[in-house]
């Protein structure tokens, strides 16, 4: 057998319940050899009970904690065991299609690309619309009237479009932004950039990474041929609730915004504060919004707004006291994420 130039790193996203269909679907659809790590950072017992088996059937390297992983804490740890050529990282919600990662190799061998992102698609029905076809990352330097800003830049190509619509006018080309749904990256670049920045928890990780590979001097292609769908949860199971609650708690999100501004000497400008003004809108969405409709028996108005402001309110104290006690337990002193805006004057130095 061929030996693999590649090693798939799978790492868990926001929950665990999709796990068996995203696992299955790499090895329905992938034909060309693989390697292939996964990382359990504390999943239910039956998705840990399964995932031990799949690892002995299949006789994939499983990496399992007892407790959350951050995602670039989860994918460093597969990461370090990595010795191929390519390493794709992919979240535990992507569904694969037939022929992904051949397209994806054969665009890196192609264009010497450092790394290769698919066309990302979104939600259900699978590989219907689109979540990322490239897109832009970087810091602009902006001065004027002797002030000097330092902006953040990110956009993301054709999010919400029709994959029907638009395959027919993508092509193999190279792009400023790649997203961790799934990438394929060439591993010698980690000698040059370091590991991943696990000091983000849980925010704009890949702007991060692409932007580094892009100072030392990499290239980002998207590949339209190889196409994949994460599949963010339309409900979530008790089992999912807590890791979602850490994993989009407000603390993390701040520890990596500040993280972010402070790494690339940002400017504070209206991105951060409008991202400060949304901190946990994500379990509002997906937690607050479902159980007040449930508990107002279908009521709006006064009823259901006394509802919603109760469940904001019990989500705070309980999303601070997740968070306090994974810190507590889990991570060292100086690396416990504070929860509090940090404001501070504007930045001049750059990055270097």
């Amino acid at each position: 057998m061929t030996e693999p130039q590649v090693t798939i790193v799978v790492s868990p996203r926001e929950r665990f319940s999709y796990t068996r269909e995203s696992l299955e679907s790499i090895y329905e659809h992938t034909k060309t050899p693989f390697n292939l790590i996964y990382v359990d950072g504390g999943s239910p017992t039956q998705i840990k009970h399964y995932l031990a088996a799949q690892a002995r059937e299949k006789k994939f390297q499983l990496i399992r904690t007892e407790h959350y992983l951050s995602p670039n804490h989860a994918r460093n740890l597969g990461l370090a065991q990595v010795n191929t050529e390519y390493v794709v990282f992919i979240d535990n919600d992507v569904v694969v299609t037939l022929g992904w990662l051949d397209k994806l190799i054969e665009c890196a061998q192609t264009t010497n690309a450092t790394i290769v992102s698919p066309l990302i698609c979104q939600h259900l029905p699978l590989h219907e619309i689109v979540h990322c076809a490239g897109g832009e990352s970087g810091v602009r330097v902006e001065a004027k009237d002797g002030n000097v800003r330092r902006r953040m830049i990110e956009k993301i190509y054709m999010q919400g479009r029709k994959v029907a619509d638009v395959r027919p006018k993508l092509q193999r080309s190279e792009t400023g932004l790649a997203e961790f749904h799934c990438m394929m990256v060439r591993t010698d670049i980690f000698a040059q950039v370091g590991m991943l920045d696990d000091k983000l928890l849980n925010t704009k990780e890949h702007v991060d990474f692409c932007i580094l590979v892009n100072e030392a001097g990499g290239s980002i292609y998207l590949e339209p041929d190889s196409i994949v769908t994460y599949v963010p949860s339309s409900s979530l199971t008790w089992a999912d609730t807590t890791f979602y609650m850490l994993r989009w708690s407000d603390a993390w999100e701040l520890a990596s915004l500040h993280r972010l501004r402070d790494k690339w000497n940002l400017t504070e400008d209206d991105y951060f504060k409008n991202k400060y003004k949304k901190l946990g809108w994500r379990r509002y969405m997906s937690i607050i919004q479902p159980l007040s409709a449930d508990l107002s028996l279908g009521q709006r108005g006064r009823v259901r707004r006394i509802i919603t402001d109760t469940l904001i309110s019990i989500d705070k104290r309980l999303n601070r006291y997740i968070t306090t006690r994974y810190a507590q337990k889990h991570l060292p002193l100086k690396e416990q994420p504070v929860l509090q805006v940090q404001q501070r004057p504007m930045a001049v130095a750059s990055h270097k």
